[in-house]
């Protein structure tokens, strides 16, 4: 293991977070294929629109029991008994289009599953199955958008999900993996990549 001096991260991790570092080391650009994992990070990026990433974050635990460990199945079955209780709930996000689109996507998740057996073959189709690698050098270089998230907000949209724009959808991609937008000097950057490269045999897909 590195030393921890030594270690270089993305610039935008706020070095005096703690929980923020460790979402950061362990799973921001990992490559994710869990459905329930996917559906998770579905709500928490819809939650985010407006708001700081670090604030939906700190939440993330009040989520996952508020919505019973996003299980997409029980989300979709939300009453409005139940819709209630969650906008009374201190612990996340009291916004009502919010919670109410949660329980569309988890609908509109559920179809998709079913249409092409799981929502991880749907969503990766919009990077041909592999992680797209960017190489930047500052935070400007990241973009809020890409042709892939046009694609796959568009689509979504189609198919009647909320708060699924372009950039909440381009968060989405670079959150599972999907696109790995670690800074190329981040100790994290060539980790994902040589994991990807031990466990699959299809090149991954390099951009400068």
């Amino acid at each position: 293991m590195q030393e921890e001096q030594t270690i270089r991260r993305c610039s935008w991790v706020d070095l005096t977070k703690p929980d923020y570092i460790e979402y950061h080391d362990r799973e921001w650009g990992v490559p994710v294929h869990d459905d329930r994992l996917l559906f998770e990070f579905l709500i928490l990026e819809g939650a985010q629109a407006g708001l700081s990433w670090y604030t939906v974050l700190r939440k993330r635990e009040n989520y996952r029991i508020a919505f019973d460990s996003f299980d997409p199945e029980k989300v979709a079955g939300y009453d409005d008994q139940k819709i209630q209780a969650l906008l009374a709930n201190p612990g996340i996000i009291r916004n009502k289009a919010k919670i109410l689109a949660a329980i569309t996507n988890a609908r509109g998740f559920l179809k998709i599953r079913e249409e092409f057996g799981s929502f991880d073959a749907y969503i990766w189709r919009f990077v041909d199955g592999k992680p797209i690698v960017n190489e930047p050098r500052e935070l400007k270089d990241c973009p809020a958008t890409s042709r892939e998230s046009d694609l796959l907000s568009k689509d979504l949209r189609q198919r009647g999900f909320k708060f699924v724009g372009s950039t909440i959808c381009y968060a989405h991609m670079q959150a599972t993996g999907m696109v790995n937008d670690h800074m190329i000097y981040c100790f994290r950057k060539q980790e994902i990549v040589e994991s990807y490269s031990r466990h699959n045999h299809s090149p991954l897909d390099k951009r400068t």
